[in-house]
């Protein structure tokens, strides 16, 4: 067997020759890393190969798959109502943030659902596993088999062994295949081995979890070929001091990408918090300048969560412009209807803007309460606690109609809210309220929504 050194990108997996400082391949500089290649690739794939013959797709027999149910309605739902027999799931996320405990948890769960269930734990000896199995008070039958190892062939011949209906990996960064000489993390271990990982999960009909670590820009350390060849991605979102979690699919070949779960972490490991809504707003200030309630759609789930903005004189002639949890792209964009439109003026002016609790807004519904933030922080002037705005603003600072309003308005009935700002346009179809204890203010201008507030 040949062997060749190369240089390949950290980020892409692009090869060059020689080492080079700019990537042609994704413009990222020096990432590109020493590594040792195998001219003559491990025909390891071809031992677990099941031998299928190509068949007509009209004579293929389609019969639902029945889902394994862990146990975690959150989990549950980001998934799309459990897991496929068969699929690869990839958990990606900062260190720290609860990857490892919410397997850990997911696995006790399935096994006292009666799954066979194979953790493979490379970074972990298998009493610091039990260890924090006891501190999480999980409580698996004995069809739960932990193990600690990182050579690939050596999981294989488990796997072959036991059977098993899921197998976790913790964690792919550590898991190396020994007929490649490259050291484990590597982009040629990474992708040479969760490919073999995937091809055997493919083949038996196992459900595979692997835990991915992230760079400190957020991606997943090794390649994006790690993205494309599993089934389901999810990312572990939130601050590192903060209690709450978010788990988001950014791909899911079996449900939506669209679900979120939300987790509290605690010293018993991530608890699934039902009602996030109430959460997000507990510690909501009342009569304060610069704060007020939205109601965002993550999936089918609606969520009430609390926009804060800070208008301050810049300093220095050099104004700044800070988000937390939205668009730093789209505040500026609403900043500048602000400033052209309804004459406010905001050029010397810091502004700071957060979404409480950690969350991220990608939902254009929002627009309408970071514009009134801003203009009640500027203008000193609070905004009613039993209020909740909706509309996306466009550049001649219309309200456009949202999707899904009788279900925003619905869970802000819930907790309490009287009023709500609509889009005249979402008046035009009828709306199906639980019950007429809201009051429904129709609008097409974000002038008229800072007249009514």
């Amino acid at each position: 067997m040949k062997t060749k050194v190369i240089f390949v990108c950290q980020n892409c997996a692009a090869q060059s020759p020689k080492w080079v400082g700019k990537c042609a391949g994704c413009g990222s500089w020096n990432s590109f890393v020493e590594e040792n290649f195998v001219d003559n690739p491990s025909n390891l794939r071809q031992t677990i190969n099941t031998g299928d013959a190509p068949v007509l797709l009209s004579e293929v027999n389609i019969k639902e798959d029945h889902r394994l149910k862990i146990g975690i309605e959150e989990l549950d739902r980001v998934l799309g109502g459990g897991i496929v027999p068969g699929s690869v799931i990839l958990i990606g996320g900062d260190p720290g943030i609860g990857k490892s405990t919410l397997s850990l948890q997911a696995s006790s769960l399935l096994s006292l659902g009666g799954y066979k269930v194979l953790y493979i734990s490379g970074e972990e000896s298998v009493k610091q596993t039990k260890l924090r199995a006891d501190r999480l008070g999980t409580k698996p039958k004995d069809n739960f088999y932990i193990v600690n190892q990182i050579d690939l062939n050596l999981i294989i011949e488990y796997i072959n062994r036991l059977s098993p209906d899921v197998v976790i990996i913790d964690s792919i960064q550590v898991i190396y295949q020994p007929e490649i000489s490259s050291s484990p993390g590597s982009v040629s271990q990474v992708r040479e081995c969760a490919g073999i990982l995937t091809h055997l999960a493919k083949t038996k009909g196992i459900a595979l979890f692997i835990i991915g670590h992230v760079t400190k820009e957020g991606a997943l350390a090794g390649p994006r070929v790690l993205e494309h060849i599993v089934d389901t991605v999810l990312y572990f979102e939130g601050e590192r001091y903060s209690i709450y979690r978010i788990l988001r699919a950014t791909k899911n070949r079996f449900g939506s990408t669209n679900e979120i779960g939300v987790f509290e972490m605690t010293s018993l490991g991530l608890r699934q918090v039902t009602n996030p809504s109430e959460i997000f707003l507990s510690e909501r200030p009342k009569d304060t300048a610069g704060s007020v309630v939205v109601s965002i759609l993550e999936g089918t789930r609606p969520m009430l969560v609390e926009i804060q903005a800070l208008v301050s004189s810049a300093s220095f002639g050099m104004v700044r412009r800070r988000s937390q949890g939205f668009d730093y792209n789209r505040l500026s964009l609403l900043v500048a209807v602000l400033e052209k439109k309804i004459g406010l003026h905001l050029a010397d002016k810091d502004i700071f803007l957060n979404v409480a609790g950690g969350i991220k807004i990608i939902d254009p519904a929002a627009d309408l309460g970071v514009v009134v933030a801003i203009a009640s922080a500027l203008l000193e002037k609070n905004v009613s606690p039993e209020i909740v705005l909706l509309g996306e603003v466009g550049l001649a600072s219309e309200v456009r109609s949202i999707s899904q309003a009788i279900v925003r308005i619905n869970e802000a009935q819930k907790l309490g809210f009287k009023r709500c700002l609509l889009p005249n346009n979402n008046l035009k179809s009828k709306l199906d309220l639980k019950n007429g204890k809201i009051e429904i203010l129709g609008i097409d201008w974000v002038e008229e929504a800072l007249e009514l507030i």
